[in-house]
Parts: C-alpha cells; structure tokens; sequence
C-alpha cells in the first residue's frame, strides 16, 4: 500500500515531527500508520483529528456523494480498532478542524494524512498543516481524483481536487497523483 511505503520512508529517514491524520473516522488508515511506527520502533506520536459528528455541510464544488451528518462514529469505536491491534491509542483531538488544527498540531509534522472528503476541509487542513510540515515530510491526501489522468476514475468528491490545487498553485512543491484503482491519493514532499 502506498500509505504504508510513504509513512516508512518518513520515520527511515528520520523527518523531525510526528504523525497526524485530519479526518480519520474509524481509524482504519490510522491503526497502519501506527503500525509503521510500532514496527519501526520509532519515538513519535500518531494525532487524530475528526468530528466523530460526520461530515460538515457541502459545498457546490464537493457534489453530490454525501450531506451534512455522513460518516458519524464515535470515539468508542476508533479506541477499539487500535486495542484490537494491540496498538498504543494516538492522541485524539475531537471537534471540527478550524477549531482543533490552530492549536491542536504538533510543532512539527514528518507525515500527514488529510482525508476531509470536501473543499473547505481540505483547504482548512492545508493551510494549518503545511506550515508545520518538516524538510522532507510527506503529506498523503485522500480522494484527489485528476481526470485527466485517470479518465472514468472515482470523481465523487472533486471539492478535494480542488482545494489541493487552488493551495498548492502558488507553492513550490509539486503534487504526484497516485493511481490505485477506483480510488486516488495524491501527494507531496516538503521541501
């Protein structure tokens, strides 16, 4: 898996900070990158950053996939995944990303997994994580759908898209498209 490959080249080559994922639901994405830390034996902190009350509302630019409310979990239920794995729970940072993401990151950030699902939280994720992202660091975002490349792919989330290319236009890093299957990652290294 592709997570698994950018997260472990992050803790090899030692990139200063820890690991956050914005939006991490049930904790699926979460439960492998703790994995990676554990196997690795690393000295780094796994932060989580979700709601658990769903979605926020959509705008125009995120279609029509999902509403307001779509995707709610508990705590609970993220808490679970982790014991089940026999994993050290990550440090949990409850509420909407323009209230936890100011002053609720880490002082640096050596690997970060955005997966908002629509614009704004993307867009609130970029502008908080970037800063704080070490020399090196790799920032994973979920559902980044380039047409153009992957013709027919899963586009039901285009606000994503969006949103990563209107914060990266005027940056220097470049953003790689990952194809992997219906779904589509797109990433990129600080530098």
């Amino acid at each position: 898996m592709n997570m698994y490959h950018l997260v472990s080249q992050t803790v090899a080559y030692n990139v200063p900070g820890d690991l956050v994922e914005v939006g991490c639901n049930e904790g699926q994405s979460s439960v492998l990158i703790a994995k990676v830390i554990k196997d690795l034996n690393a000295d780094k902190k796994l932060h989580v950053y979700d709601s658990f009350e769903g979605l926020p509302s959509a705008r125009s630019e995120d279609g029509h996939s999902y509403k307001a409310g779509d995707l709610k979990t508990s705590e609970d239920i993220l808490l679970g995944n982790f014991f089940r794995h026999g994993l050290e729970p990550p440090v949990i940072h409850k509420g909407w990303f323009q209230d936890t993401l100011k002053d609720g990151l880490p002082e640096r950030i050596s690997f970060a997994y955005l997966d908002g699902d629509f614009y704004d939280s993307i867009m609130v994720s970029l502008q908080y994580v970037y800063p704080r992202l070490s020399a090196g660091a790799v920032c994973l975002v979920d559902d980044y759908c380039d047409t153009e490349i992957n013709a027919g792919g899963w586009n039901n989330l285009p606000g994503v898209k969006k949103a990563c290319d209107d914060f990266m236009s005027d940056r220097p890093e470049e953003i790689c498209y990952i194809y992997s299957g219906a779904f589509t990652h797109a990433f990129f290294r600080k530098l």
